[in-house]
């Protein structure tokens, strides 16, 4: 399996903006399709958004669509959370899991996941 470490989290004044990165180690993010989630205090984890390894497709969570871009530099084995105009109720550890592309399933569940990052912390204050 692809080892992920998250960084970039940090804090941040609401309207403001920050970029998540997500690298792979061990293996590349060959083949791999990619997914950001985050877990409030107290809340269960969500989807945030997905972007596929053959053509970059993306999808994104409704509370996120506009604001969040999802993006991938293959040659970095990276992905990216480029996140604008943030909310206090944006604040969460933010995690990156991988998943093989061949691999069925929802992808807005967080089980539909191989592997995972230890998470990154954004605080978004008011």
């Amino acid at each position: 399996q692809v080892q992920l470490e998250e960084s970039g989290g940090g804090l941040v004044q609401a309207g403001g903006s920050l970029r998540l990165s997500c690298a792979a180690s061990g293996r590349t993010f060959t083949n791999y399709n990619t997914g950001w989630f985050r877990q409030a205090p107290g809340k269960e984890r969500e989807f945030v958004a997905y972007i596929t390894w053959t053509y970059s497709a993306t999808i994104y969570a409704d509370s996120v669509k506009g604001r969040f871009t999802i993006s991938r530099d293959n040659a970095k084995n990276t992905v990216y959370l480029q996140m604008s105009s943030l909310k206090p109720e944006d604040t969460a550890v933010y995690y990156c899991a991988a998943v093989i592309k061949t691999k069925p399933g929802v992808v807005r569940t967080s089980t539909f996941y191989d592997s995972w990052g230890q998470g990154t912390q954004v605080t978004v204050s008011s």
